[in-house]
């Protein structure tokens, strides 16, 4: 894929881990819930996106547990391919991608179409 080889930006591996780490805990300019909305029901809305974006009944729910004390991100431009930390498990439909911040191997994203 895209982001195997080459020097991808450093953020393709760590833009939301980032935002938790150095925005919402160490620097305290942004609410942690506010956060979390922006990266979640704020695109979903935006794009109209049906039934993401938040946890809800009959929502489709990809869910990131992560620790808010420890969560950032150590992809730099001369080793982009890192993976952040703090992020014990991913759950991408139904299945685990990311056990104990280690990648599964499992590939359960879905390609989303317009929807009309």
């Amino acid at each position: 894929g895209v982001l195997r080889s080459g020097n991808p930006h450093p953020r393709s591996f760590g833009t939301f881990p980032r935002v938790l780490g150095k925005y919402v805990r160490e620097e305290a300019i942004m609410p942690l819930a506010g956060a979390i909305r922006k990266m979640t029901a704020l695109p979903a809305e935006t794009l109209g996106l049906q039934d993401r974006g938040s946890l809800k009944k009959g929502y489709w729910a990809d869910i990131v547990i992560f620790d808010p004390t420890t969560v950032n991100d150590r992809a730099t431009w001369s080793q982009p391919h890192q993976y952040p930390v703090g992020i014990p498990f991913v759950i991408v439909n139904g299945q685990l991608v990311i056990d104990q911040e280690k990648f599964t191997g499992k590939l359960a994203g879905k390609i989303l179409r317009h929807q009309v």
